[in-house]
Formats: structure tokens, sequence, C-alpha cells
């Protein structure tokens, strides 16, 4: 139980406490950008068009979501963080699969810098043809005030303008903040949104739409979820580590027994924000090709964020991004030869090749079961949410977006605790012995 001590102690520390106010400042920011309105749209005829077009108007719900409602409102982030995303990911696979990137991935600090430079260049390219294809949409709807091209040279440069704000602002985050500037932001943007949920819900009860009891059994389920993803986050699987014995003139070194904690779920909810980033450009073209050929009308039913083809490949993604970013951050051949270095091994495990070896085999196994274990506890609200047809759309994907990033947040805080000699979050807040 997190104590209030424990919370003020926070405060008494500078660099965190200029941190910790830093992101909130940010954050604040980056509402104040979301509820900027983009000129020329008449917002009332695109709410009345969201409501009409069911499986368009649920892609909206899924997306805005993410952009804290910036997205069905036309504002000026509608955009979010998502085409750095999804940059993001293209370059990452790029650097496993084209010779060029994989030498640049090689190329320790120097190879990371050239990469985020890429990654920005696509994060336009994207935010353009995310913005164009937006601003055709509104313009074939009559949604737009004053169609034309003048329209959708400012719409399309207010969006991409906004997208590469919001992308800068995470970075900021990232470095002078407290957490994931990308993951800070969609968690911003979800939370935002949970005031609406709550009142759409209360609407929903009064008026007879939802049963006071269904409600009651989907917010234990989500309880019972949010558990489910803590335990997720905080399990781990000890390696032992013996430390060899030095004598270096009449003192004994070194003997001590240690471990390496690799975690049920080591890469947090980027794998979870990768996959619906990667399932957000081909189920908004669905959508909105379906809208210019009717022919391709009944992919839509596949390209629903409820429907059972969604929920496989975003089970199927998960899995696949959690091997991807757990081999893109950990390198046991690295730890292997690190533990070699200082005069560690594995009981049983001969140092060096058959340490790095054993280690890869116990990563890809644990890694294995929280890949599983997140996919499933993604996709599983949203089968009881088709089933209950609640007024709002809060996917597991939301849930575990949410608490993950709380989680690691609050990691990061505790932590400057426990290295200035305070007790963390989980403890009773008392100063430790400075001895």
């Amino acid at each position: 139980m997190i104590q209030l001590r424990s919370f003020l102690n926070v405060f008494n520390i500078s660099e965190l406490r200029r941190k910790i106010l830093f992101t909130l400042g940010c954050l604040i920011v980056f509402r104040l950008g979301s509820i900027i309105p983009v000129p020329g749209i008449n917002l009332t005829l695109l709410g009345e068009y969201l409501k009409q077009a069911s499986n368009l108007g649920l892609w909206f719900n899924y997306l805005d979501t993410y952009s804290g409602a910036s997205l069905s409102q036309c504002r000026l982030f509608a955009l979010g963080i998502g085409p750095y995303i999804t940059a993001s990911i293209a370059i990452q696979l790029f650097g496993m699969t084209i010779p060029y990137f994989e030498e640049l991935m090689k190329e320790g600090e120097y190879g990371r810098k050239i990469m985020n430079q890429y990654t920005r260049y696509l994060t336009l390219v994207l935010a353009i043809v995310y913005s164009f294809g937006y601003a055709g949409l509104l313009q074939k709807q009559g949604i737009v005030l004053n169609p034309g091209i003048g329209f959708t040279i400012t719409f399309v440069a207010a969006l991409t303008a906004g997208a590469m704000f919001v992308m800068w602002l995470g970075d900021q985050i990232t470095l002078y903040g407290l957490g994931n500037g990308s993951s800070m932001i969609i968690f911003a943007g979800i939370v935002s949104s949970f005031p609406n949920y709550f009142q759409s819900t209360v609407n929903a009860i009064w008026g007879g739409e939802v049963s006071s009891i269904a409600m009651a059994l989907v917010l234990a389920f989500f309880i019972l979820i949010i558990a489910c993803i803590v335990f997720l986050e905080k399990g781990d699987r000890k390696i032992p580590i013996q430390y060899a014995r030095k004598m270096i003139g009449n003192r004994v070194y070194g003997g001590q027994s240690s471990y390496i904690p690799f975690k049920v779920n080591p890469v947090g909810v980027m794998p979870v924000i990768f996959a619906q980033a990667a399932l957000q450009f081909p189920g908004m073209a669905i959508n909105i090709l379906a809208n210019y050929f009717p022919t391709l009308d009944f992919l839509k039913a596949f390209a629903s964020p409820q429907s059972p083809v969604f929920s496989v490949m975003q089970f199927l993604l998960i899995i696949f991004f959690t091997f991807v970013w757990t081999a893109l951050q950990f390198n046991p051949d690295e730890l292997a030869d690190n533990l070699k270095k200082n005069g560690g091994f594995i009981p049983g495990v001969r140092p060096g090749k058959s340490t790095a070896h054993y280690l890869d085999y116990i990563l890809n196994r644990v890694g294995l079961v929280g890949a599983i274990y997140l996919g499933i506890l993604a996709i599983t609200p949203n089968i009881l949410l088709a089933l209950v047809k609640m007024p709002f759309y809060l996917g597991g994907t939301s849930l575990l977006i949410v608490v993950g990033v709380a989680l690691e947040f609050s990691s990061q805080a505790e932590s400057y605790l426990i290295e200035h000699r305070y007790e963390g979050f989980l403890s009773s807040g008392r100063v430790k012995s400075r001895v």
C-alpha cells in the first residue's frame, strides 16, 4: 500500500521533483494543444457522421482514445504520437532486415542518432499521408466549410506540425522528465477520456441501456485485469550468479552470490503500443477505401476493433513485438561477456558462449510466457465489451498502457527514493540508515 509519507518524500528530492514537474508541464502543454481546433471544420456534421458510419465511428473511437478525443474533434494534436510510433516500428524492423540499418545498430551512440534521424523523417512523411487522407475523407463527406486546395494545405500543415511537435514533446519527457515520453503522452490521452466514459456510463445506467448488475460485473472484471497486469509487471525469474574469490595481497575479494532478475514482461507496454500502431494504418485505410469503393465494404467487418479477426491479429502482433523489442533491448552475448570479465558465472553453466546460450534460452522462455499473458490481457476486455455493449470503448490495450505506464513511472520514482536512502512506495516511507 502506498504510504502518504513515501509520497511526500518524492518532493524532498530536488532532482526527482524537477523531473516530475517537467513531465507534468509537458503533459499540460499536450492537453492544451489537444483543445485547439483546426479551422474550417463543421464539428456538428462530423459528430453526426461518426454516429451514422458505425464501423468507421468505432475505429475513430478506438483511435480517439489514444489522442484524448482530439481526432474526432479535429484538434491540432489529432494525430497524436501515432505517426512517430509507426515510424519507430518501421525503422526498428529495418534494423533487423536491411544490412545498412543493421550496421547502424552496431555503431553504438552514433548509429542510434542516425536511426533516430531517419525515424523523424519517416514521421514527417507519415504525418503528411495521414492528415492528407483525413482531409480527403472530411471533404468527401461535406464536413468542410470551404473545401478545396486551400483547406487541404492548411489542414495538412496544421496536423503535420502538431504531430511533429508531439514527437518533440515526447523526446523532451524522455530526456528531462520521468518515464518514456511516447508512453506518457499516450497515457495522458487515454486518461483524459475517463471523465467522458464515466458520464456515458452513468447516463446509460439511468437510461436503462445498461443494467447496474452488468456494469458492476464489468467493473469487477476490470479490477481483476488490473491485478493481473500488476502481477505480470512485477513477476520475474531470478538467475543465480556466483562470483569467484580473488586473493589480492592478504585480502580475499569476491565469492558473493547474486542473481539476475529476468522480468516476465521485460519490455513493458511497448509491444502493446506497437501492435496498436501497426493495426492503425490498415484499419483506417480499409474504412476510408470502402467509402470510395463500395465493393470493399465487406472488409469493414474484419477491420472493426471488436471483430475476432482484429483480436487475433492484435494477439499475434503483441507476441511478435514482444520478441522483437526484447531482442533490441537485451544482448545475452554482451551480458555473458560482462559476467566473465567480472569473475561471475552461473552455477552449472560454463562461462562464455554457454552462458550466452543459457541466458538466451531463459529469456525466450520467460518472454514467451509474458507475451502470451500480455496478449490475453489485451484482447479479453475487448471480448467482454463486445458482449455487454458498453456505451464507450475502453479496450484491453488501453488498460495495459495505463497500468503499465503508471507502474513504470512509480518504479522510476521509487528508484530515486531508494538511491537517496528513502524507503520505496511499498514500504513505510522512513529514511534509511546512512551507514
